[in-house]
């Protein structure tokens, strides 16, 4: 075919930039600010207000002003709404509004701020375990704790369940021995579910001596050091019973499908339930032994809410009278606690019953030091230290819901009953752990004095000066006393022998240390931490502790330059010599580092040891290593990149993207970030010189685009090496570096050939020509302004990339190529311009060096016709059926082009315009929206004085129906 010629049209950018400007219209402000709230009018009208209640107002003008968004809301904005749906005073209907105030006071006695049993249950099964052999007895279910049939006498049913109860405690038993601790624990969750399936197949008996069977092995304190899990897994089974006989009774106050409210008063409930609650009570005190019958009542004692309503503050003081009756002082300390834990759960407002359990409790404190206590551990070769923490648990929890929303008074009591017992170490801890931290803050000193009046052999003093630690880490104390009590405790922490103990307390201290305290203080007890860590490598069996100093100091101290004065931090973090580990506390150093840093820095001290923190975590990279995993890391040392800067010493801050580089290398977006930076360099050395580099700073640019130059190659992603090189031609451009920005638009032209046809985005495969397609329009709109070589003839870098483009093997359904040549039109017809749109500082373009030469334009014309014939072959090989509507969008998208860029009083040119317009519509696959839209634009265009050819042009381009 031969070749079509291309006529570009000659373009005035300054006139038509104007033409396409918004029309300014000027505008009278007046009082008008877009920022003041505006005055409306409102009409009110009688409507229902979101609380029920109505208002009836006449209608009236307001001229206060109103805020637009909640007059569109009519005043109930979301969040108001959600507030009131959440509040039951709120929402409820006024009938019934005080009552549900009085839920609304008794539920909030125990609020979020109460730490619940749940979340302790783990942490005691965790701690309290025992290789020792267990024995369990087990109820084996007979004959007469089966379901009656239907058939039965009544009469039968009730004197079969009396004979079950004559022999409640004589029940058919087996005995397991022998069972590890897991076995003992499947055995207990067995048992819990035997409760569960006798209760829904409606053997209440055979699932009341399967609790009561459950609660005496909490007599058993043979195996005393796994006695606090096995009141863990008992409990959960008495919890269990409890819900149930609950359910049940409520289930039977059911009134015409209608239960009863959360806080129901007793006379509301009928004869039946109160029946059958008496006799759960009935059953429960035929229980001949105390503990069974004290948990399993304990266990319903929330039932007593059917009966009276003062039922449940009557058995509270009952029940902590009857704990006096266990001799064991284990065994009768869990019973408090279990009794606290339900009173809590069922009236927390009776706090008297609970401060006399406890009361009660230090009246026999001293039977822990007795010598039946003695005997029993001698017996079980318990150390006495180990067996006074198997209380703690208890304890705790005994003051905690003593402690909760208590006042000072009471507490004061409490601390001072505690110091008049001996050997209160057990005591005072479980009081530290229990209390608010700033009422322990407050009496810092007094607790101090306490802990040295403490006896070591009992309960370690080290554990007393933790307990303290931690209230001191949430509270601060009086400030004189603060160097005082740093002293007293480290004093004791720096005796320990134990590594274990020792880090375990010193962990606690040091945030002490940095809360209130210089750099002085802490680098000094960081170097008591490596002095008892670094023997014998005990630091390897104190990673977590370790990790969490290095990630309190941190905290408290983020001013990097101050923290890497602290003389022992560095070699402190020399002990982390596993790797895995090492890395994590590297990542913490640099998380802080940029979130905190503020400013940009130069500080060597910093920069050294920041380079080294990103030099580990550089190293950790090896072939196993997540992706993930080496994006986050690359973000961190990143961040940290983007912070220095040394001002205007540019040389110093090339030396440093140089040296980062060496460091770096396997992280592939930390080179791309290290090329941007220099980049950046470059371009900052540009500003300051104002575009008039002198040869000193001409040298510098260019080791700045040698830098970019030789990184590029080492990157793996083939359009971030494409579009580097672009970008990196830029600035060389910028900065009057022709030969180098020559190098890179050459090499980005001969990496195009290998763009694969699919890359991997996001762990996907997908097709490439629309980058590829973006990454060349990019490529276009920059080699308008490159001006040409003087020995590499006219435009060699155009060519060259047509020729690429041509070699390139395309998909075949794919007409990206058209695209790409319909674009690359756009840039000739740009470069036959008498001045081109755009230019780059100090530096001729082809418009300047060419000056229109008519030998230039030529080349630029002949270019054009080729174009031109490869978008007509292709346009003809769409001619099948199957590619008709590309043929129709392909054709439509020609026209756009000739429209925009072609010289349409050329006669060939505006027939073949005519002819693409015929062609896209020729088949019925054009969209007639846009076509239409077209013509407008076409007859608007015309009324433009240079226009006036468009006008026959809008003649000759015909509308043709979809039919």
């Amino acid at each position: 075919m031969a070749a079509f010629p291309w006529h570009a049209r000659s373009r005035n950018y300054v006139s038509e930039s104007e033409v396409c400007k918004l029309e300014s219209v000027p505008l009278d402000f007046g009082d008008y600010h877009p920022l003041k709230p505006i005055t409306v009018t409102e009409s009110k009208t009688k409507k229902m207000n979101r609380k029920g209640s109505t208002s009836s107002t006449s209608s009236s003008s307001s001229s206060s002003l109103m805020d637009p968004l909640s007059s569109v809301l009519d005043g109930t904005d979301p969040l108001s709404l959600f507030a009131a749906a959440a509040d039951p005073v709120t929402t409820a209907p006024p009938t019934d509004g005080p009552r549900r105030k009085r839920d609304k006071d008794e539920s909030s006695a125990v609020g979020s701020d109460f730490e619940p049993w749940s979340s302790k249950r783990g942490e005691i099964l965790a701690r309290y375990t025992t290789t020792e052999k267990l024995s369990i007895n087990l109820y084996m279910g007979s004959e007469k704790g089966k379901a009656t049939t239907t058939g039965s006498a009544v009469s039968e049913k009730v004197r079969t369940r009396l004979e079950e109860l004559d022999d409640l405690e004589e029940g058919s038993q087996k005995e397991l021995l022998n069972l590890t601790q897991q076995d003992y624990m499947n055995r207990i969750e067995e048992l819990n579910q035997s409760l569960k399936d006798a209760w829904s197949s409606d053997q209440k008996v055979k699932a009341l001596k399967i609790v009561i069977q459950c609660s005496k092995l909490l007599s058993d304190t043979t195996v005393i050091q796994f006695y606090p899990s096995k009141f863990v897994l008992i409990t959960d089974i008495l919890d269990t019973f409890g819900k149930l006989v609950y359910e049940r009774i409520l289930s039977m106050c059911v009134d015409n499908r209608v239960s009863l409210p959360d806080n129901f008063p007793p006379e509301s409930v009928n004869d039946t339930a109160k029946e059958t609650c008496l006799n759960w009570f009935f059953k429960i005190a035929s229980i001949r032994e105390l503990i069974p019958r004290f948990y399993v009542e304990a266990a319903i004692l929330k039932c007593n809410k059917f009966l009276s309503k003062t039922g449940i503050s009557e058995c509270l003081p009952r029940l902590t009278s009857m704990i006096r009756g266990i001799g064991d002082p284990l065994v009768a300390v869990y019973a408090r606690a279990y009794l606290c834990r339900v009173g809590m759960e069922v009236a927390p407002q009776l706090k008297e019953s609970l401060n006399k359990n406890f009361f009660d409790f230090l009246l026999t404190f001293k039977q822990i030091h007795g010598d039946t206590v003695q005997n029993q551990l001698v017996v079980q070769c318990v150390e006495i230290p180990l067996y006074l923490t198997l209380y703690s648990p208890a304890i705790d929890w005994i003051l905690q819901c003593i402690a909760y929303h208590a006042p000072d008074v009471l507490l004061t009591e409490m601390m001072e009953r505690c110091k008049k017992l001996g050997n209160n170490a057990l005591l005072l801890n479980s009081v530290m752990s229990a209390f608010r931290a700033e009422f322990i803050a407050a009496r810092s000193m007094d607790f101090i004095g306490m802990i040295k009046e403490c006896d070591e052999s009992g309960f370690p003093k080290h554990l007393l000066f933790r307990s303290l630690g931690l209230n001191l880490a949430l509270a601060d104390p009086p400030e004189n006393d603060r160097l005082q009590i740093l002293n007293e405790a480290w004093k004791v922490i720096t005796k320990l022998k134990n590594p274990q103990d020792y880090i375990n307390c010193a962990e606690v201290w040091v945030e002490y240390t940095c809360r209130h305290f210089t750099k002085r203080e802490v680098n000094t007890v960081l170097a008591d931490v490596i002095k008892h860590m670094t023997p014998d490598r005990a630091f390897e069996d104190a990673y977590p502790q370790l990790q969490s100093i290095i990630q309190k100091v941190i905290t408290y101290i983020y001013d990097f330059a101050l923290l890497f004065s602290v003389e022992k931090f560095l070699p402190f973090l020399d002990m982390f010599q596993k790797e895995s580990v090492r890395v994590e506390v590297c990542k913490c150093i640099m998380e802080s580092f940029i979130k905190h840093q503020q400013e940009s820095t130069k500080d060597p001290v910093i920069l050294n040891a920041l380079l080294h923190i990103c030099k580990t975590m550089h190293d950790s990279v090896n072939a196993l290593t997540l992706e993930d995993e080496k994006r986050m890391l690359a973000a961190l040392i990143n961040g940290f990149i983007k912070m220095v800067s040394f001002g205007r010493d540019f040389e110093q801050q090339l030396s440093f993207y140089v040296e980062a580089r060496s460091m770096f290398c396997n992280l592939e977006p930390v080179l791309v970030q290290l090329i941007h930076s220099v980049n950046q360099l470059a371009m900052e050395t540009r500003r300051v010189m104002k575009g008039n580099h002198s040869r000193k700073t001409a040298a510098f640019v260019r080791a700045c685009v040698a830098f970019c130059f030789i990184t590029i190659p080492s990157l793996s992603s083939i359009f971030t090496r494409l579009n580097l090189y672009l970008h990196s031609g830029q600035v060389a451009l910028a900065n009057q570096c022709l030969s180098q920005a020559d190098a890179f638009f050459k090499a980005a032209v001969s990496l195009v050939p290998e763009v694969p046809k699919m890359i991997s985005i996001d762990g996907k495969m997908r097709p490439s020509d629309a980058f590829l397609l973006e990454f060349l329009c990019n490529f276009f709109s920059t080699l308008l302004v490159v001006p040409d070589h003087p020995e590499q003839g006219v435009l060699f870098l155009v060519r060259g990339l047509l020729n690429v483009i041509q070699d390139y093997t395309w998909e075949d359904n794919s007409d990206d190529k058209v695209r790409i040549y319909t674009n690359v039109l756009h840039l000739l017809s740009a470069m036959t311009q008498e001045t081109f749109i755009y230019h780059v500082d100090k530096v001729d373009s082809n418009d300047t060096l060419y000056g229109g030469d008519s030998k230039f334009l030529g080349e630029i014309n002949k270019l054009s016709e080729t174009v031109v014939s490869q978008i007509l072959d292709h346009l003809k090989t769409l001619g099948k059926e199957e590619s008709l509507k590309r043929q129709s969008q392909l054709a439509l998208y020609f026209f756009n082009t000739i429209l925009a860029h072609g010289d349409l009083r050329n006669n060939r040119l505006n027939q073949l315009s005519v002819n693409l317009w015929n062609l896209a519509q020729k088949h019925g696959f054009a969209d007639t929206k846009t076509m239409v839209k077209t013509l407008e634009y076409i007859k608007r265009r015309s009324k433009q004085p240079e226009m006036s050819h468009f006008t026959d042009l809008a003649l000759r381009l015909p509308l043709q129906s979809r039919t």
